[in-house]
């Protein structure tokens, strides 16, 4: 049994990682602003301890830490991400810069604040996008999240050098264009078989593919 933590999981691909590592067996914390009624009711099935309260953008983090002390992290996935579309004729810098400190700087404060609860051995999964990729890149607009998950990536690859000695991996992981909230239900994929293919990305990740940027179907995308 593993313990996992999971930044961002009261609906969605969040709710979908907490409930399927929850029924495989392991002990999961589910971390989010406000649970849903869908994660309390999960949480009333299985393992599943949920700590509310927790907004990647504010200084949460460090509480989160100190109320899991004695928790020894094998998985940490971050989750939590906001998607806005900004173009070059509706240029809002204030949504640009709120999908930086989001999606690029949460997860670094993440794994900065937890750092001491990971276990030797941790694995690190961040959940990114292909829309991040500048090669990928064929259709410009939506600057600020394309530009944030840019960043992430780079600072996901930094993160896995600077955790290497530690024994601990790092997955950027591309979900698929997932039916959830952020996408308006539009997607290609179901949340629950997006998760899936994270979780089987996160069981894979071993210290000689840290660093890498993963297709949640199971192939590298370009940076």
């Amino acid at each position: 049994m593993a313990d996992v933590l999971i930044i961002g999981a009261n609906r969605g691909i969040g709710l979908e990682l907490a409930r399927i590592y929850a029924k495989r067996g392991d002990h999961v914390i589910a971390a989010c602003r406000a649970p849903s009624d869908a994660l309390q009711a999960l949480a009333r099935r299985h393992t599943v301890r949920i700590e509310a309260d927790v907004d990647v953008a504010d200084d949460t983090l460090g509480q989160l830490a100190e109320r899991l002390a004695g928790v020894r992290i094998d998985v940490l996935l971050h989750n939590a991400g906001i998607l806005r579309a900004e173009t070059l004729d509706a240029l809002d810098l204030d949504s640009i810069r709120k999908q930086f400190e989001i999606n690029a700087l949460g997860p670094l404060k993440t794994v900065a604040a937890l750092r001491q609860r990971l276990a030797d051995g941790a694995r690190i999964g961040l959940v990114t996008s292909r829309m991040g990729s500048i090669a990928d890149n064929t259709s410009g607009s939506r600057y600020g999240y394309r530009m944030s998950k840019a960043a992430l990536n780079m600072a996901g690859v930094s993160l896995a050098h600077d955790l290497r000695p530690a024994g601990i991996a790092v997955a950027l992981l591309h979900p698929g264009y997932v039916q959830t909230d952020m996408t308006g239900g539009t997607g290609h994929v179901s949340p629950a078989k997006a998760a899936a293919g994270l979780i089987d990305r996160m069981d894979a990740l071993t210290l000689q593919t840290s660093g890498r940027f993963w297709h949640a179907e199971g192939h590298e995308l370009p940076w």
